[in-house]
């Protein structure tokens, strides 16, 4: 499981035109399931994501998580980030997960954010989306649950 992490100070999920979602200050993260993938990468990932302390403390450090600063999570599926550009121009995307499948892990996971304490909004699965992210730094982390980097 890939995710991107984003902190921002909003953030907005649109399809069709129409707004599906939207979080003030707290994180975007956009996250790709891979064949691989299994509960304990949800788990894994959960706990980085809730746990990442990298807003601002009283002294300007970055020290304080999404709990600490009761922050929202717009979590966004996309399979893209798993695609290999290694050999050609085009994205091979043979690691991502099959959709039906890939759902099921990113609803659980949807599940375990909350279950820790924060509160999770999403896109629409499958769907064409507009994401507005209002960086907040900006503070990009990327995490692999594989820990490739």
């Amino acid at each position: 499981m890939r995710a991107v992490v984003q902190r921002v100070s909003r953030g907005e999920v649109s399809v069709g035109g129409e707004m599906v979602s939207s979080i003030g200050k707290g994180f975007v993260v956009l996250v790709g399931i891979s064949i691989d993938d299994n509960e304990n990468d949800v788990m894994y990932m959960a706990d980085k994501i809730v746990n990442l302390r990298v807003f601002e403390d009283e002294e300007g450090k970055m020290n304080l998580s999404l709990l600490d600063i009761g922050g929202e999570v717009l979590l966004v599926s996309q399979f893209t980030l798993l695609g290999d550009v290694r050999k050609g121009r085009r994205p091979n995307f043979m690691m991502a997960q099959k959709p039906q499948e890939a759902l099921k892990y990113f609803n659980l996971l949807v599940k375990e954010i909350e279950k820790r304490g924060v509160s999770v909004k999403t896109g629409i699965f499958q769907a064409m989306m507009k994401v507005l992210i209002e960086n907040d730094g900006p503070v990009t982390i990327l995490i692999d649950s594989k820990k490739v980097f």
